[in-house]
């Protein structure tokens, strides 16, 4: 009989996290979930024979070290971050810790380890910066431009990966997405706080103009890329993942 699939989801209690090890759990997976149970985690309890909950800050590498290595994992994707543009300009350090550091402890992981694990980086467009309204679309050729220190600390996490992988041997991918959005997203976002502001009859908040274009993509759609990825046999790979499904945050909030 054919082993299940060992895969370890960091951050599984989060949005993208969750959907995440629902998807590999409905493929037979055995999944552990590493979270630390932040404000922003979600109250989702999966009773599943095939899960593994571990509370767990990243920031811990020894504690990191002993949980990877008793369970043997084939594949690990990291979607462990903070990512609140807002809180990275009040207190950038804990995203140094969170984003970058944590990132490094499970690289110093996969170097010292015998197994070839395949390794999944979650990033975010946001490394690349913004563009002007008639620039070309961001593409695997353009350039690093990060302008908060969220997507500084992104960045960092990006260019760890990518030495680690020629450094160490380290088999990767890395996927920068654009905005997600859906089911269970914490409301400090842009979509559920305009939902929560108008269920509540309270004012909606802009910022800026309003006019500030993104893209956006339905959370589910992101994380079944994620998943094509992680049967893909070519490492070394980036991958920007989006659906042309762009957006005036103006308009958002007048079609919520």
């Amino acid at each position: 009989m054919k082993e299940k699939i060992r895969l370890v989801i960091t951050g599984g209690s989060g949005f993208i996290g969750s959907q995440l090890v629902r998807m590999a759990l409905d493929k037979n997976y055995a999944v552990m979930n590493i979270d630390k149970l932040s404000y922003c985690s979600n109250c989702i309890k999966f009773n599943h024979q095939n899960l593994i909950f571990k509370k767990l800050d990243l920031f811990d590498s020894r504690s990191l070290n002993k949980i990877l290595k008793k369970f043997n994992p084939d594949a690990i994707i990291h979607c462990a971050a903070e990512s609140h543009v807002d809180n990275s300009i009040k207190n950038p350090n804990i995203f140094i810790d969170s984003n970058i550091t944590s990132t490094v402890n499970i690289l110093n992981f996969l170097r010292k380890t015998k197994k070839e694990i395949k390794y999944i980086h979650i990033s975010t467009d946001e490394v690349f910066g913004s563009l002007k309204k008639n620039n070309k679309k961001f593409n695997l050729s353009s350039k690093y431009d990060p302008q908060s220190p969220y997507a500084a600390s992104k960045a960092g996490s990006d260019f760890f990966v990518r030495s680690f992988g020629n450094t160490y041997n380290i088999k990767y991918s890395i996927t920068n997405c654009s905005n997600n959005y859906g089911p269970y997203q914490y409301p400090e976002k842009l979509i559920p706080l305009t939902i929560i502001k108008c269920i509540q009859k309270k004012n909606i908040p802009v910022y800026g103009n309003g006019k500030n274009i993104r893209e956006w993509i339905y959370v589910k759609d992101h994380c079944e890329a994620i998943m094509k990825i992680l049967k893909k046999k070519h490492p070394n790979q980036t991958y920007l993942i989006g659906n042309k499904n762009e957006k005036k945050k103006k308009e958002i909030e007048y079609e919520i």
